[in-house]
């Protein structure tokens, strides 16, 4: 029984190992695909109008050629099968957070539900990135193809996104990654402990339902904060950004929660360093005689 219940750890460590993955290539796709795979200044004046003046914004582009854009076939069917992709990641990731969908997938899959949620909602994201059908012959919103803006731009962008996904990961971190993917589940569960979220606050299991995500403006700053903005990414950043916003529901309760927890961390922090003063204050002279 004690081998069975060390054998489930092998598809919870799978589950964990392909999101892992899937989270590096979510950068390139995100990020790197963005800031480093850029049109040639010249094809990006063509796709935004010859002698268009505007260094970020197409508004010197006549409306007839994005209405003459929108309806050519070439631009239309890269943009629904984009489309096609994001709703079916969006009705993964929601419809399995959903009560009934879950209180199924525990039935059938045990204490590795949480795994098999994170596992699919990676497979999702796979077949985004793996399928996405970027707009080649689309004029762009905007686009920084002139010096020194072609440099600087780029450049400030991939610190801005930089700073973003550190800021993402630190926030992963901080509400437990492990619990995250769901391997410390099946960990608790080897060791006859439960369910881990047993032992936190009612408060804080109230806050972890309501923060689906925790990194909403870091991720807005990724999606938006890039040197030229084509179709497909400014698609990819109108459905995101209104997913991610219908799904960000802090109550007052939630961030009441957050300051209380704040505050008392600084003044576990104040304590410390007042102690330490005092500490440094008495040995300080000793030390110095020693030395």
């Amino acid at each position: 029984m004690a081998a069975l219940q060390l054998l489930m750890m092998v598809p919870a460590l799978g589950s964990f190992l392909f999101t892992f993955g899937t989270g590096v290539e979510l950068i390139r796709f995100v990020s790197f695909r963005a800031l480093f795979l850029q049109p040639g200044t010249g094809d990006a004046q063509h796709r935004t109008g010859a002698g268009a003046k505007s260094l970020f914004f197409a508004d010197a582009v006549p409306n007839i050629q994005w209405e003459a854009a929108l309806r050519d076939p070439k631009i239309l069917q890269p943009l629904m099968v984009d489309v096609g992709l994001i709703v079916l990641f969006i009705l993964q990731h929601s419809l399995m957070a959903t009560e009934k969908v879950k209180h199924w997938t525990r039935s059938c899959f045990g204490v590795l539900q949480r795994s098999f949620y994170v596992f699919c909602t990676a497979l999702a994201l796979q077949l985004l990135m793996r399928y996405w059908q970027p707009v080649q012959d689309g004029p762009v919103l905007w686009n920084t193809s002139t010096e020194p803006w072609v440099t600087w731009v780029p450049l400030i962008c991939f610190i801005l996104h930089f700073i973003a996904w550190l800021v993402i990961f630190s926030i992963i971190l901080i509400f437990d990654y492990a619990e995250l993917m769901g391997v410390k589940q099946v960990y608790y569960h080897c060791l006859g402990m439960g369910d881990p979220l047993a032992v936190k606050s009612t408060r804080a299991v109230r806050l972890f339902s309501h923060l689906r995500h925790p990194v909403y403006l870091e991720f807005l700053l990724i999606l938006w904060a890039v040197p030229c903005l084509s179709l497909d990414r400014l698609l990819l950043a109108l459905l995101f950004t209104a997913y991610i916003t219908c799904a960000h529901n802090l109550d007052q309760q939630d961030y009441l929660y957050l300051r209380a927890q704040l505050d008392k961390k600084f003044q576990i922090f104040s304590r410390e360093e007042a102690a330490y003063g005092d500490l440094l204050a008495q040995n300080g002279p000793s030390v110095l005689k020693e030395n």
